[in-house]
This record gives C-alpha cells, sequence and structure tokens, in this order.
C-alpha cells in the first residue's frame, strides 16, 4: 500500500517547488536544497504539519461502507449461513428426504426430527435444506440471466442510440407491460411437462428440464429494469473524457462497450443482480406454491408450502419453517441489496 505525504507550512517563509520544501536555511546553504530531506516524526522542524493518507481503492472503500451498514452485515451473515447449511449440511444430515415413516407421521419437534415431519413421515429438516438447495439456485442463476439481458440490451441501446435505442427501449416496454404472473403460470402449465420428457430422453433427469425451465422463463421476464438502468448509465458515461480519448485512438465499439464504459457503471448492475435473486426466489416459490414448480417428489420451499395448506390446523410446523427460511432468506438478501446500494455509492465514498 502506497502512502502520500502531505506537508502544510504553517507560518512558514518557505515554498515546496517540484515536490521539494525549500526553505530560508536552505537558501543559505549551499546544496541544503537539494540533498536535506525534510523529518517526519516528532523531531520535525517546527510549524510543519506532517499527515499520512493511505491511498484507498474503490472496492476498498465499498468494503469498509458496507461494514458501517450493520443490516447489511446481519443479512450477509444469514445468507452465508443459508449457503452453507443447504449446500453442505444435506450431505452431513443423516435423514433421507425420501424415507417413509408413517408411524411418526405430522410428528412433532425431537432431537430424531428437529422440525418434526410432514403427513407421510418424511423427515422436515432434510427436505427444507434439500429443497434450499434448488430455490437458491433457481434464484440465483435466474437473476443473472435477467442481468445478462438487460445489460447487453441496456447496453447496445445506450452506446449506439438511434433507431437501435428506440426498437429495443419499446421491446422493453412490452415485456414490462405483459403480467408476468400470469404469463409464467401460462408457460410453465404448457411446457413443463415436454421440458421434463425432453431432458429424461436425453439426459436422464426430467427434473433438470423442469428447472432450466424455470430458470429461463424467471430471468427472460425480469431483465427490464436492468435494461433501462444500464442504459441510463450508459447514455451518461459514453460522452466522458476517457471514452472519447479511446474512441480517437481508433479503439472498436465493442471494446469501448465493454472494456471501457461497463466497468464504470458495474456498481449499480451488482446492485440490481443482489435484489433479483430475492425476487426470483419469491417467483420460485409462489410457481411451486400454486402447483405449477418442481414435481410432487422433488421439495422446494414452495412445494413443501403447497402441501402443507391444508394442514396448517394440525400441523403448523409444516408450513412455518419453509415460509421462514422464505422470509429470512429473502429478507437477508434485500438487507445485502441496501447495503451494497450506499457502499458503492460515490458520495459516500469519500
Amino acid at each position: 500500500m502506497t502512502q502520500r505525504v502531505d506537508i502544510a507550512p504553517a507560518g512558514s517563509t518557505g515554498s515546496v517547488h517540484a515536490g521539494r520544501l525549500t526553505t530560508p536555511v536552505d537558501a543559505e546553504t549551499p546544496g541544503a536544497g537539494a540533498s536535506a530531506a525534510p523529518r517526519v516524526g516528532p523531531g520535525a522542524a517546527p510549524g510543519l504539519d506532517f499527515r499520512f493518507r493511505q491511498q484507498r481503492s474503490l472496492w476498498g472503500n465499498a468494503w469498509r461502507q458496507f461494514r458501517r451498514h450493520k443490516l447489511a452485515m446481519f443479512g450477509l451473515v444469514v445468507f452465508v449461513a443459508m449457503l452453507l447449511a443447504t449446500f453442505l449440511g444435506t450431505p452431513l444430515y443423516p435423514q433421507e428426504i425420501d424415507t417413509i415413516d408413517f408411524s411418526v407421521s405430522g410428528g412433532s419437534l425431537t432431537w430424531q426430527h428437529p422440525f418434526g415431519t410432514d403427513s407421510l413421515g418424511r423427515d422436515m429438516l432434510a427436505r427444507i435444506l434439500w429443497g434450499g438447495r434448488i430455490s437458491l439456485a433457481v434464484g440465483m442463476i435466474a437473476a443473472l440471466v435477467a442481468i445478462l439481458v438487460g445489460t447487453t440490451v441496456g447496453a447496445v441501446a445506450g452506446f449506439f442510440g438511434g433507431a437501435a435505442d428506440t426498437v429495443l427501449m419499446r421491446l422493453t416496454d412490452l415485456f414490462i407491460s405483459l403480467p408476468q404472473i400470469p404469463l409464467l403460470l401460462v408457460v410453465s402449465f404448457l411446457y413443463r411437462d415436454a421440458f421434463f420428457g425432453i431432458f429424461q430422453r436425453r439426459f436422464g433427469s426430467g427434473v433438470l428440464g423442469v428447472f432450466v425451465l424455470i430458470v429461463l422463463v424467471i430471468g427472460l421476464l425480469s431483465w427490464m429494469p436492468t435494461a433501462r438502468l444500464v442504459r441510463a448509465s450508459f447514455l451518461s458515461t459514453r460522452e466522458k473524457e476517457f471514452v472519447e480519448a479511446a474512441r480517437s485512438i481508433g479503439t472498436t465499439r465493442l471494446s469501448q462497450m465493454f472494456k471501457h464504459i461497463l466497468p464504470n457503471v458495474v456498481s449499480p448492475i451488482i446492485v440490481a443482480a443482489t435484489l433479483g435473486i430475492g425476487a426470483a426466489i419469491i417467483t420460485e416459490s409462489a410457481l411451486s406454491f400454486l402447483g405449477l414448480g418442481f414435481p410432487s417428489d422433488v421439495p422446494t420451499w414452495g412445494s413443501m408450502l403447497y402441501e402443507a395448506k391444508d394442514r396448517f390446523s394440525i400441523a403448523p410446523h409444516e408450513a412455518i419453517f419453509p415460509g421462514l427460511m422464505i422470509f429470512l432468506t429473502v429478507l437477508a438478501i434485500n438487507y445485502i441489496g441496501d447495503g451494497l446500494r450506499d457502499a458503492l455509492d460515490p458520495r459516500k465514498s469519500q
């Protein structure tokens, strides 16, 4: 880490030339100004204020701002705990997700079954851990699809302008005007079995086909806010001096877009991606709750709520725990997004 010394003369008649302090003593002593260096520390000359300022990077400042956001740090801890529990805890937990034991069906919380059992005697904690892997994977990958599509559309529209901007923004307005939830339900209802059959024949896993369908549908119906955000950022950045300099030396348009402009507008994209994960998790849970998500033998948090809706009065734990997982995960992600928005705000990183 490099450091910079600011020399502030206080009541001195000396001057600074080319980074060197010249005092009256230097002027009277031949060669003193060229060879003597200002002393730093307790023995420094009186009247001189030496202040060391550590140079900080953009991401270093962002991390410092993020750590000061207590709710964001709470959300980060909860989200990391969710990831570790679902992806690492599933193979370590001794209970299986499909073990049926009618002798303990609808059982309450015990040491053997910490979250109780469902109507078929299956362990709730095992199913919640397994379902969390699917719900979190759907949320993150669907958000990635939305960010990729939205960033591409917004970058092209904002950089080229003109007819390209008009066509792409009208297409964006068209997608925004579509009723997303009904369209999600219709697409899932029409193509879920087809994707299941195709992937079952070609890859031996029909569930993978349903996963791909849900991720694509959610991602391709939620890229519009990102496109508008990126377009606005490109419009304000493409006329900056460093872009004009790159254009003047013959840099290609593709290089200008993705090498010079995009790195300078990545902050709002990161925030949008983070918040998009929570929205995708809620959408997938809604599809599964309505019975149009994953097959019934594949546990997800939404499908577990769907199975528990008729038994809430006699076995409330079957709905409370998956609902609590959805609530905590989405809340944590939203807190992280708020913290990133504040941390990446240049007005707060000074």
